[in-house]
């Protein structure tokens, strides 16, 4: 049952199968104007709170008990089921609607938990969530309930009458079970409850320290930069490493302040790797690394080190000439103090972008209204996969908040494919990170209909003005591709089963869809079809596209040995215990082995790295995923974005199976050959190669 847990933290195309739902609300309307002008919601008193996402029991807070309690309920009634339902296709179906029953509260309560304005709303939703986390942790180690699948894994002849998706999904459901020690005693399966519940609690834990402010006495800080940071007169807050500020000695303060060791966030560190050593070892496996790779392309901790040291080995030159670039700028900006410190590379990696292609935000951001933004994913959606996105008014209740958009995603022939509600303007508490919430996920039920997927985006745009729609800056408008690439994947995936819907597939695999949008942000033929002057309606030039496409490049290599180092922290962590010396002594090493520039004494970076919560072991995905992207772009979609063959073979080899295919499978089914680690690391070296084009545009 482990999308369950992955729930709470986190293919077929049946045509033919599935009654296509046509596009014929009335309530539809334009994408592109949705987001240009101020939502007006239809002011009626009278009409029925519908709840969120249209829940009716969700009008208020405490109807979190009545949704748990029912789920709790059915899932009773489902087991019982599953336990005497003769070894078939009939068990698989049980075990999805399981976990579906589970899953239509866990997933939605873990997003209101995290987003809702209204703190009772969050904290009804934390119970919630931890009410069916428990009993998540208990169906896992359920004996009889694991039986019935053993029986249907150990009857051939009925394992040979399955298709290929329905053996995946129960070979998925028994691996979930093996991994919470269903094969242990009764007193160590208990034990296995318990460390999974510690290890929940422990990594929030974990994650909410390591967004805490750090307060010093003002007095330490220099007077000239005190009012860079919050302060009340006697105490300074920091609340982050202001990397973009210009001044050297602000930084420097942020950065040591900031990662400042905290004891209470360093001992939940400590208890949460050594929780799930115990846990690993406890149910057979040597790591937890090992334990957390089972199923991705990686598949093993060696195979992760392996890629993740040729990388680094790739790297080395072109990170050392980074730094050098880095530091002569520093040396041209600062003579007195040139050397090159952790705190720099973000500054001076800036700096010599801006001075070598001159893209400052203010320059782009007026060709990238949202409004505009959304008919370019519009047009884009539509060519490549024929999809349109579509606004659609919610009734009462259903949203959280004024702000929240809801589209349609309706296709030309299949008709209505699922809901996104865009919640996308900052607001106060709202979490600051851009992130794609599954509410719903998409499965064919008993009677022959399709459960449309239900998701969120969460992104934190500026809000329009009297003057001007919101306006994006470039990397607002690639992180709003990268978050609509998550959608769709949730969108198109059209499985059996919503164990394996749409992301919910191996880490290392999720974000190749959303990362491969960030090459379409990057094209100029894409660009080209939605970037225009708000005012003057002038098209953005090539020249400056290109001049921003490389701009990227600069300081990537040293952005990507970060990246490596992250990774390899992240294996260390999770691999053989106990650590060799403390997490601090650890960083220290893997720091100047694998990045380069010096550790800062008194200074816990890893205490700050929230990643470790939710990716444990499996960090280095978003270095394999923009990996196998950069491939499926140059090989299949950079000749012709809007290639409407390569665009339905994406969504017939990638996009439709979600997690019931393996990963690599998948991969090669789009790419026609299976690629090696050797193949991941030429993809993203070459990526940082300059593209000539630009310097023939350049010198025109």
């Amino acid at each position: 049952m482990l999308s369950l847990r992955r729930a709470l933290y986190s293919v077929r195309l049946h045509v033919g199968t599935v009654a296509p739902q046509r596009a014929v609300s009335t309530g539809w309307s334009p994408v592109g104007a949705a987001f240009n002008v101020k939502q007006q919601r239809r002011l009626d008193v009278f009409s029925k709170n519908s709840g969120l996402f249209g829940v009716p029991e969700l009008s208020t807070p405490e109807g979190f008990q009545i949704v748990q309690d029912n789920a709790l309920k059915n899932t009773e009634s489902l087991v019982e089921k599953v336990c005497s339902t003769p070894p078939g296709a009939d068990t698989v179906r049980l075990f999805d609607r399981l976990s579906d029953e589970l899953c239509k509260v866990a997933d939605l309560a873990d997003f209101v938990k995290a987003a809702h304005p209204d703190s009772s709303f969050r904290e009804a939703a934390e119970e919630a969530c931890r009410n069916i986390g428990t009993m998540v942790e208990k169906l896992n180690t359920n004996v009889e309930l694991c039986q019935s699948l053993r029986n249907l894994l150990d009857n051939k002849s009925v394992l040979d009458s399955l298709d290929p998706e329905t053996r995946r999904v129960a070979e998925l459901f028994l691996m979930d079970f093996e991994i919470s020690g269903i094969h242990l005693d009764k007193e160590k399966r208990h034990k296995a409850v318990n460390l999974n519940v510690e290890i929940s609690d422990l990594s929030s834990d974990f994650l909410m320290g390591s967004n805490l402010p750090n307060r010093i006495d003002s007095q330490i800080i220099p007077e000239h930069i005190r009012s860079q940071f919050a302060w009340d007169g006697k105490y300074i807050q920091i609340n982050g490493l202001h990397p973009d500020s210009p001044d050297d000695l602000v930084r420097e303060a942020a950065y040591k302040i900031f990662l400042y060791p905290n004891a209470r966030q360093l001992k939940c560190l400590e208890e949460l790797l050594a929780s799930r050593n115990h846990l690993a070892q406890l149910v057979g496996y040597p790591t937890f690394a090992h334990r957390a790779l089972l199923g991705t392309m990686a598949k093993t901790p060696e195979n992760v080190m392996m890629f993740l040291e040729n990388l680094s080995s790739k790297l080395r030159e072109r990170t050392l000439k980074d730094f050098e670039m880095m530091a002569a700028m520093k040396t041209k900006l600062n003579p007195i103090n040139p050397d090159l410190m952790p705190w720099d590379p973000p500054f001076y990696g800036g700096v010599s972008r801006a001075e070598k292609y001159n893209i400052e935000p203010s320059l782009y951001s007026p060709f990238f209204s949202l409004g505009a933004c959304m008919e370019g994913l519009n047009t884009l959606f539509n060519q490549i996969l024929g999809i349109s996105l579509y606004s659609e008014e919610p009734e009462k209740g259903e949203v959280w908040h004024e702000d929240v958009r809801k589209l349609a995603v309706v296709h030309e022939e299949e008709g209505l494919l699922g809901y996104i509600y865009c919640d996308f303007f900052h607001r106060p508490e709202k979490p600051p990170q851009d992130c794609h919430f599954t509410i719903r996920g998409g499965r064919l039920k008993e009677d022959g209909e399709y459960q449309l997927p239900v998701v969120v985006l969460m992104l934190n745009f500026p809000r329009s003005t009297k003057s001007s729609p919101t306006l994006l800056t470039p990397g607002m408008m690639e992180n709003l591709f990268h978050e609509m690439g998550h959608a769709m994947h949730s969108m198109l995936g059209r499985t059996r089963y919503q164990h394996v819907t749409g992301t919910r597939c191996a880490t290392d695999f999720a974000e190749v869809p959303s990362i491969l949008m960030e090459y379409f942000a990057s094209d100029y033929r894409v660009v080209n079809q939605f970037a225009r002057h708000y005012q003057t309606g002038q098209p953005l030039s090539k020249p400056m596209v290109s001049r921003l496409c490389e701009s990227k490049k600069v300081g990537a290599a040293s952005d990507m040995q970060l990246q490596v180092f992250y990774s390899i922290l992240d294996q260390i962590y999770h691999g053989k215990h106990p650590l060799e010396g403390s997490t601090t002594d650890i960083l220290k090493e893997t720091q100047e082995k694998y990045y380069g520039l010096p550790y800062v004494p008194q200074t816990a970076w890893q205490l700050r790295f929230s990643h470790l919560a939710g990716y444990g072991a499996k960090y280095y995905s978003y270095l394999m995923s923009r990996a196998v992207a950069s491939m499926v772009w140059k090989q299949c979609f950079m000749k012709n974005p809007f290639d409407r063959v390569m665009g339905e073979r994406y969504r017939r080899e990638m996009l439709a199976h979600g997690g019931g295919k393996e990963p690599m499978l998948m991969v090669q089914g789009m790419l026609q050959k299976c690629p090696s680690v050797d193949d991941f690391v030429d993809a993203l070296v070459s990526d940082l190669d300059p593209d000539f084009e630009t310097f023939l545009m350049d010198s025109e």
